[in-house]
């Protein structure tokens, strides 16, 4: 039994009936970068490697993205894209409870983007929708340009250091127990009272040490919003 070699139609060649390249564009060029930050952390993006996940040459990037930087923005503002932007007019404290959990579950996504959010200055559309759709929440909820401003940075700096702290605190919560037995020698009750007492009931199971974004957010919404109530705004 012989086998045949597939035919091209009459009048195309084998290239011809491959599949056609998708074309490089500059969506393509930070969603790849998004995927190999994801995957293999920001530390391992390089033109060069973008450029081999993407099979095409390194200099084709420049036709799409300015530099490294620009690309480093690039997906800054894609990854604010993916986080629910508050509705004007909604109870403000419902949506941004929305919004924060939104943010950290995004950010949990993608591991690499906090530090970067913080770290840059970004003005790309999305994130310029995000930032105004928040201040327009709170503006029309009562609060004063200048209390919005500082309410949406309080918010953010807990999110942002909330998520950073679980993405890389060394325990799961699975293992906080045992992880509280192993210290408690380090802790004893005559130096470290106050410590031990709470490594014990850790260890116990009177308290799974587990921490949430919502116990700290609580606590900004109801300050935010006594802080709204005694300065009306102008």
């Amino acid at each position: 039994m012989t086998l045949s070699k597939r035919k091209s139609p009459p009048g195309r060649t084998p290239a011809q009936n491959a599949a056609p390249r998708v074309p490089l564009n500059r969506d393509r060029v930070l969603r790849a970068a998004i995927h190999l930050a994801d995957e293999s952390g920001i530390e391992s993006l390089s033109m060069r490697k973008l450029a081999q996940d993407l099979q095409v040459e390194a200099m084709s990037l420049y036709n799409h993205v300015a530099n490294k930087e620009d690309v480093l923005d690039g997906m800054v503002d894609l990854v604010v894209g993916e986080i629910e932007v508050p509705a004007i007019g909604d109870d403000w404290k419902s949506a941004m409870r929305k919004r924060a959990t939104s943010a950290h579950a995004v950010l949990r996504r993608h591991p690499w983007a906090s530090m970067l959010v913080v770290a840059r200055v970004n003005v790309g559309p999305a994130m310029l929708r995000y930032v105004d759709a928040t201040i327009g929440c709170l503006r029309e909820a009562g609060f004063s340009y200048e209390l919005a401003d500082r309410a949406w940075n309080a918010i953010d700096s807990h999110i942002y250091g909330f998520t950073l702290q679980a993405l890389n605190f060394p325990f799961d919560p699975s293992e906080y127990a045992d992880a509280a037995k192993h210290f408690l020698p380090l802790i004893p009750a005559d130096r470290y009272p106050y410590m031990n007492a709470l490594s014990q009931q850790v260890i116990s199971g009177m308290h799974r040490g587990v921490h949430d974004l919502g116990f700290g957010l609580e606590l900004i919404l109801d300050g935010l919003e006594r802080l709204r109530d005694s300065n009306p705004r102008p």
